[in-house]
């Protein structure tokens, strides 16, 4: 997954790794213990880390997998299963390419939300909180985020909404303060097949640069159900997706929430 991760999406990932009871809790914890233990960049070693989550739902159908190389870049890992190496590239397909900006300045006020609390009384405002907003509020605009985090602060701090937040409820966290928004999904929300298409297509020009010591290289796509950019309620003209054409042995649609998978190649 090459997209360009900002700090606070990169947090958020790995923050949600606490909240999901579906994660294979073990593996996860030595894999990442692994990448920390790597000469990468603490930015990279975030990175891995997010992307190694986007795959919880992949070992609970592959259960036998295990990762080799969680550093390697082309594919983004190595693994061995049934005594074949297989080479695993990972994708997140993003399904509202107008909420990505909007996620991405969310997450920072957010951000500087959990800040202040923590930096006040960690253990007193521990919890994750689910917050939603009155319309049209400009999330983007410098001028008003200091305001919007001194709405999300007071709260949180009030139990219950001031100025821009219209809702709120929390869940229990057993470690710090997590903010994240609440998403309403429509019934409608569909993925279009024609961006999954379109991924796999520019993955394909790639391949040949893709380690050739490996005897398979699999692509996997993922839609993260933990962002708002990335969650669908059902992809739309599935039936063309067993159409596409490609060089990688297998192709999976993953989504990490419920752990859905459509097996496209």
């Amino acid at each position: 997954m090459k997209r360009a991760f900002s700090d606070e999406d990169l947090i958020k990932n790995l923050s949600l790794y606490y909240l999901n009871r579906h994660l294979k809790k073990k593996p996860m914890q030595k894999y990442h213990q692994k990448i920390d233990e790597s000469k990468l960049h603490d930015r990279e070693k975030y990175k891995k880390k997010a992307e190694i989550l986007l795959l919880n739902s992949f070992m609970h159908h592959f259960p036998e997998v295990t990762f080799e190389n969680l550093t390697c870049e082309s594919p983004d890992f190595i693994a061995t299963l049934n005594e074949k190496k297989i080479g695993i590239e990972l994708t997140e397909v993003i399904n509202h390419l107008d909420m990505k900006k909007l996620e991405s300045s969310l997450n920072k006020i957010f951000r500087q939300a959990e800040i202040l609390l923590e930096q006040e009384d960690t253990t007193k405002y521990r919890g994750v909180y689910f917050l939603e907003f009155h319309p049209n509020i400009k999330f983007d605009s410098l001028e008003n985020q200091q305001e919007i985090i001194l709405n999300i602060y007071k709260s949180i701090k009030r139990g219950k909404p001031v100025g821009c937040v219209k809702n709120i409820r929390k869940s229990s966290h057993r470690r710090n303060v997590f903010i994240t928004y609440e998403y309403n999904m429509s019934l409608f929300d569909e993925l279009c097949s024609e961006k999954i298409i379109e991924l796999i297509e520019k993955k394909n020009e790639k391949f040949p640069y893709y380690d050739t010591s490996v005897d398979e290289c699999w692509l996997v796509i993922v839609s993260d159900m933990n962002s708002i950019a990335s969650r669908y309620t059902f992809i739309q003209d599935r039936e063309h997706l067993s159409q596409v054409k490609s060089p990688f042995h297998k192709i999976f649609h993953l989504e990490n929430l419920c752990g859905n998978m459509t097996n496209i190649k």
